[in-house]
């Protein structure tokens, strides 16, 4: 069974109600899932999943500084992650907080990695990944999240 890792920063609870959106979607979808805080994932997590979805909140238009450190440690194996299917989501106050810049930083560092980047061209309109704004996670934002973790799952399997 494809195994998709889907972690994620908070600080508020926004980031979280998120990822648990995205952890039920993948499920949905067919795929085993794990729930992680990102400081708590390591190398070997990130060497035995299928997929890997990544949320954070928005700082200046750029993720939390722990998602740059987990791709600084995985530095050393981004190699190994060349089926990965990789996904992200973001949270802001703002409504012109820098969600998609956020997201797109961590598709590059994906795609650094060498992961497969899966985004959501038409479904709920996201294109780059889901988003909430003004630290709501309306019902908007919940079927972004959900639809995107479906489709990771469906695309993982696709390539398993």
């Amino acid at each position: 069974m494809v195994k998709v890792l889907v972690s994620y920063y908070t600080k508020g609870g926004s980031t979280e109600e998120m990822a648990e959106e995205v952890r039920d979607g993948v499920r949905d979808g067919g795929a085993e899932v794990e729930l992680k805080r990102i400081e708590k994932v390591s190398n070997e997590d990130l060497e035995e999943v299928d997929a890997l979805v990544i949320g954070s909140p928005t700082y200046y238009g750029n993720p939390a500084p722990q998602i740059h450190e987990l791709f600084e440690q995985s530095n050393s194996i981004r190699g190994d992650l060349d089926k990965v299917v990789g996904a992200a989501f973001a949270s802001s106050y703002h409504r012109a907080g820098g969600n998609e810049t956020t997201i797109m930083s961590i598709l590059q560092q994906m795609l650094i990695h060498n992961m497969v980047v899966v985004g959501d061209p038409i479904k709920t309109g996201g294109h780059y990944g889901a988003v909430s704004v003004c630290n709501e996670v309306d019902e908007q934002s919940k079927e972004e999240c959900f639809e995107l973790g479906k489709r990771v799952s469906e695309i993982a399997q696709k390539l398993n």
